[in-house]
């Protein structure tokens, strides 16, 4: 069955509800420097890499829901051969479903598949766009998880364990390393699709690392945080003296607590006045080329999946470290309104283009070979049939499909091979928390190294697993 619908994190979002999301309560703006122009990049705990690093950024087009690799980017005849048959019992002994039963049938994907590029990579008729730049991709077939459901499965990979209260790995990231950004966040999240992601802010939380490092959801439209502007009546030099008091009564709260998380709500009203400026800059695409919009395939009044790849891409241009963007619902159990049919065309046809042209447009602004790009969900979906009322499949948690571009990773390149069937990983197996490790490791950060105390013992992004996968990188 599809997962239930949560409450969207991307609803309107007022300054004060911004500026508290970031971990600010009443802080100093130290007004004459930013409107003189200055200020610094947010610096992490350790901004120097612990090694060096070949990627700067990292953009995460996180397909919500579990797309299915096997309609997509895994062709598997003898599973087409073998439609409507059962499943052999060695293959399901053991495994763990979420909804259908180890009698379930096969399932055969209908869609047809074709080679592109000189690197002969196979993409289905969903995603011609993305074959056009297969010889940019590396491609990841044998992905495997540990869970099974949706929203803790969102919570492992973003924070390398299913509970709440980690901290996400964009966070883990801004906190090691800092950002280049001086006047956006370091850490930015974006959403598209009929509703916001399982786990909601969860997923891009500080856990219990400072809140300065936790993400910051933009909207769409006008205003990418509401009420950036001053009220009317207060102009600059009203506004330099209230923050100039509050900064006082923040240094005196700050000398007699000691209490660090001052110093964020500090830095979050800085961000806060910095971004009145650079916020409507980001969003104002009135600079791009016709030719640009067109690449991605955005509309006039667009505010979806296209416009936020191009967002992106002048994100990571300003120094933001991580940009993570959200897309649901790729939860196609085969039900009437989310299946493997119209459903699965639909959501393919509103990723395939704008995902192909972001790496397109970050080769050609110089970017991708600094820009790490991801493209995935939580898991895969299953070689068997769940429904019979339309073409579905359950989650999978043994064998999926992801890619990575640009950042140091091999181009043209397929990692892995899946059993005949698309069960299971014949060679080349990688966990999550080895894509974490590998993350990490292409931006100069050594997992292992990476830690926080917290609750009596050091913790680290890859719990206690994950290793550096080299044969993905360059």
């Amino acid at each position: 069955m599809s997962s239930s619908p949560v409450a969207n994190p991307f609803d309107p979002l007022s300054r004060r509800q911004f500026l508290s999301g970031v971990g600010a309560g009443l802080g100093s703006l130290a007004l004459g420097p930013l409107l003189r122009g200055e200020g610094q990049p947010q610096f992490g705990a350790n901004p120097k890499p612990h090694h060096t690093p070949k990627a700067k950024n990292v953009i995460f087009l996180f397909m919500g829901g579990g797309p299915s690799q096997l309609d997509l980017f895994d062709p598997k005849p003898k599973l087409k051969e073998l439609d409507g048959e059962p499943v052999p019992p060695s293959l399901t002994e053991g495994k763990r479903f979420a909804f259908i039963d180890n009698d379930a049938r096969l399932m055969g994907s209908p869609r047809k598949f074709k080679k592109y590029g000189e690197s002969g990579m196979d993409f289905s008729e969903l995603v011609p766009h993305m074959g056009g730049v297969a010889d940019e991709l590396c491609m990841i077939r044998t992905m495997a998880t540990d869970i099974i459901n949706h929203g803790p499965a969102k919570l492992f990979v973003n924070t390398g364990i299913q509970q709440l209260g980690r901290p996400s790995m964009g966070a883990w990231v801004n906190y090691g390393i800092g950002s280049e950004s001086r006047d956006l966040p370091g850490f930015v999240v974006m959403s598209s699709g009929d509703r916001g992601p399982n786990g909601g802010k969860n997923l891009w939380s500080s856990g219990f690392l400072p809140t300065r490092y936790q993400g910051v959801a933009l909207r769409g439209g006008s205003e990418p945080v509401l009420d950036l502007k001053s009220p009317p009546g207060i102009d600059d030099g009203r506004q330099a003296q209230f923050f100039e008091t509050v900064g006082r009564l923040n240094q005196l709260g700050h000398q007699r607590a000691g209490d660090d998380e001052i110093t964020t709500r500090i830095a979050a009203y800085e961000m806060a006045a910095r971004m009145q400026v650079s916020g409507p800059e980001l969003i104002d695409l009135r600079s791009e080329p016709q030719s640009v919009l067109d690449l991605y395939g955005i509309e006039p009044g667009e505010t979806g999946f296209a416009r936020n790849c191009l967002l992106a891409r002048r994100l990571v241009e300003r120094g933001t470290r991580f940009v993570q963007l959200y897309h649901t619902d790729w939860d196609h159990h085969g039900t009437p309104f989310l299946n493997l049919g119209s459903p699965l065309e639909r959501i393919a046809k509103s990723v395939d283009q704008a995902s192909a042209a972001l790496i397109t447009d970050l080769k050609q602004h110089g970017l991708l070979e600094d820009t790490l790009v991801i493209w995935g969900g939580e898991f895969g979906r299953t070689p068997m049939r769940q429904s019979q009322l339309a073409p579905g499949r359950d989650h999978h948690i043994d064998a999926y499909s992801m890619w990575l571009a640009g950042g140091g990773v091999k181009s043209g390149y397929v990692h892995g091979v899946t059993d005949e069937l698309g069960f299971s990983t014949v060679e080349g197996a990688v966990h999550v928390h080895d894509l974490q490790a590998t993350i990490l490791h292409l931006l100069g950060i050594d997992h292992l190294r990476l830690t926080y105390p917290s609750q009596g013992r050091n913790f680290r992004l890859t719990d206690v697993a994950g290793e550096v996968k080299y044969e993905l990188l360059a």
